[in-house]
């Protein structure tokens, strides 16, 4: 039975939905994120007259853009919020989270809150999901997913080498893998092989439905161009997003991940990453690494390094 397992990080927590050996879905949150699911107090601090939206902002300081505002709450109005979607960082600007008003509605549950937490993932899993996102490519047998994350959507290319409908057809069941594994939603478009039967198009159509049945979603029927569309509930960042722009956060963190997982004997814990990294690690997170490994903890830096490709030795002292 598949099972969600939580992995609280230094500076990010990770959840994975295992099934056996085998990851299924993947999230991350960043502390101080406000996520979807999530009821936060607040004060609505702009809402012109006669408007259904509105801008609240809460007591952490953070503005949420509130919809489906009753006309009960006027500006000034203390209120809670229910956040639908976390803030969004994209190229040139940042989406602010979004909420409606709480009237006590059901929340969904959240896998960070109802999941089962472990010391650490099984070997591979969370490298194996984290490589992905950062390549944007997930391959299958005769071809490969490509990614790309945009304002507008996300993007999914598929290339290979087999003929156009084996090609589609191939990439069918390895894209239902890739949506959940990367936490994808929103609007994203998929570019299949140019189909110029109809038939081979309806084939598509057909085994799309069946590898996304059970994953909320909207879409369009394949067209003569290849292209469907596919439209899902957006709740935050998916983990291609992050790479989109914030790759060096993210590998600061996968490097301290890292660290925390260096076996073997000695006393320092010698952490060598990217120069560029070393801003983005900050010094209490450091100051966790080495309560958590109960080692001294020595930050180095060696710009022959990938950011992907951190190295973590104990030495002695």
């Amino acid at each position: 039975m598949a099972e969600w397992l939580i992995e609280r990080g230094i500076g990010e927590d990770r959840t994975l939905l295992v099934e056996g050996d085998r990851v299924l879905a993947a999230k991350v949150q960043w502390p101080g994120e406000l996520t979807a699911g999530t009821v936060v107090t607040a004060k609505l601090v702009a809402r012109a007259s006669g408007a259904k939206r509105g801008t609240a902002l809460t007591d952490s300081g953070s503005e949420v853009l509130v919809d489906r505002l009753p006309a009960s709450v006027t500006e000034g109005s203390p209120c809670e919020i229910l956040i639908t979607r976390a803030r969004i960082t994209e190229r040139g600007r940042l989406k602010r989270a979004q909420g409606r008003i709480y009237e006590g509605q059901d929340v969904p549950p959240s896998p960070f809150t109802t999941g089962r937490e472990v010391h650490r993932f099984a070997a591979g899993l969370w490298d194996d999901v984290w490589h992905t996102a950062s390549s944007g490519e997930l391959t299958f047998p005769g071809g490969a997913l490509l990614f790309s994350a945009t304002p507008a959507m996300t993007l999914a290319d598929i290339d290979g080498d087999l003929p156009p409908r084996e090609l589609a057809l191939a990439a069918v069941s390895a894209l239902a893998e890739a949506l959940p594994l990367l936490d994808l939603g929103g609007s994203i478009g998929i570019d299949f092989p140019t189909l110029a039967a109809k038939a081979d198009r309806k084939a598509v159509d057909e085994a799309l439905g069946l590898a996304l049945d059970g994953w909320p979603h909207e879409r369009t029927a394949i067209n003569g161009f290849g292209f469907v569309q596919l439209v899902a509930r957006l709740e935050g960042p998916s983990l291609l997003h992050r790479f989109a722009t914030s790759r060096t956060g993210l590998a600061a963190r996968y490097a301290l991940r890292v660290g925390e997982r260096a076996e073997g004997t000695g006393a320092i814990l010698a952490l060598r990453v990217h120069p560029a990294l070393k801003a983005k690690i900050r010094p209490e997170w450091l100051d966790e690494l080495a309560r958590r490994t109960g080692k001294q903890v020595s930050l180095e830096t060696d710009p022959a390094l990938a950011l992907e490709a951190p190295q973590a030795q104990l030495i002695a002292s």
